[in-house]
């Protein structure tokens, strides 16, 4: 698959079904999260950082979501949550592009730096974004719950 064939544009509220879809299929979903409410924030807050790529599904030049990444910056730092990629699409450089979108976004809003959280446990995803040029930092992540979803 050529990247020329791929698109990258803001989510739109017709694409929240095949996101939650991908997110499953990836494994990013968390049982304490509904996805649809993290959606239906992402819309009132920054919306235009919320991205998916399409890829043309047919003859009828349909399109098919393919990746989405959900951005976000605060005016110190920018932040990516829900970065996923078609199981059967991985490898083909579509997170790669996906990402460069992210950071152009970003850069252009003035944002000096991005964070990524990704689990300790998943080694792949954290040797994707080593190659992207991320580095682990000495700092943890600490959370606590304001609004529960469940």
């Amino acid at each position: 698959m050529s990247l020329s064939a791929l698109h990258v544009r803001v989510f739109q509220p017709e694409d929240a079904a095949a996101a939650v879809a991908l997110w499953r299929d990836c494994g990013v979903l968390r049982p304490w999260n509904d996805p649809y409410k993290d959606i239906a924030r992402k819309a009132t807050v920054q919306p235009e950082l919320f991205l998916v790529v399409t890829a043309a599904a047919g003859p009828a030049a349909q399109e098919a979501l393919v990746a989405t990444a959900m951005a976000g910056y605060d005016g110190h730092r920018g932040s990516v949550y829900y970065l996923a990629v078609a199981p059967d699409r991985q490898r083909l450089a579509i997170g790669r592009m996906l990402m460069a979108a992210v950071e152009e976004r970003l850069l252009a809003l003035g944002c000096p730096k991005l964070h990524v959280l990704v689990r300790s446990s998943n080694l792949q995803v954290l040797d994707f974004y080593r190659k992207l040029g991320y580095q682990a930092e000495e700092a943890l992540c600490l959370g606590k719950r304001l609004i529960p979803d469940q």
